[in-house]
Order: C-alpha cells, then sequence, then structure tokens
C-alpha cells in the first residue's frame, strides 16, 4: 500500500480527514505519516509532542501501520 492508497482507503471507510496527515509535522491531535531520509515514521501527534513514534524502512509498512492505528481507533470516523 502506498500513500495514495492510504488516503483512498481512509475516505472510503469514513474517515476524518482531520484525524490524520499524510505528509508529516505536528498537528494537533492526529496520527501521522512522515516521511524521512532514512525511511518513513508513523506517531500520534498531541499538543505538539510526538507520541509512540515507530520508524520503517519502506512506505508500504509505514502505510499499513497507520491504516491499523487509524482505523482501530472509532473516533477517527466523521461524524454525521
Amino acid at each position: 500500500m502506498n500513500v495514495a492508497e492510504l488516503r483512498a482507503l481512509f475516505d472510503a471507510e469514513g474517515v476524518d480527514p482531520d484525524s490524520y496527515w499524510l505528509d508529516g509535522g505536528l498537528p494537533t491531535e492526529a496520527y501521522v505519516l512522515e516521511r524521512r531520509a532514512s525511511g518513513w515514521a508513523v506517531y500520534y501527534s498531541e499538543r505538539g509532542q510526538r507520541s509512540g513514534e515507530m520508524r520503517f524502512e519502506t512506505e508500504g509498512e509505514a502505510c499499513d501501520r497507520l491504516r491499523a492505528m487509524v482505523l482501530r481507533d472509532s473516533s477517527t470516523r466523521r461524524r454525521r
């Protein structure tokens, strides 16, 4: 899975776009995927801090981990 496929999956699953970021950074209370020179990182950003950061060598591994984290958290779904 790559970033484009992950974005499409989240849209199809009704995930609130504000609950995740696919371009790195430190958003307020969101799951984050970040590309780095040495690979990829996945973490939860809260109040300007990275929490539970994990590093991966490939885009696919990082996307798979972010997918699992976001879909497991019911608070990431769009409110109707």
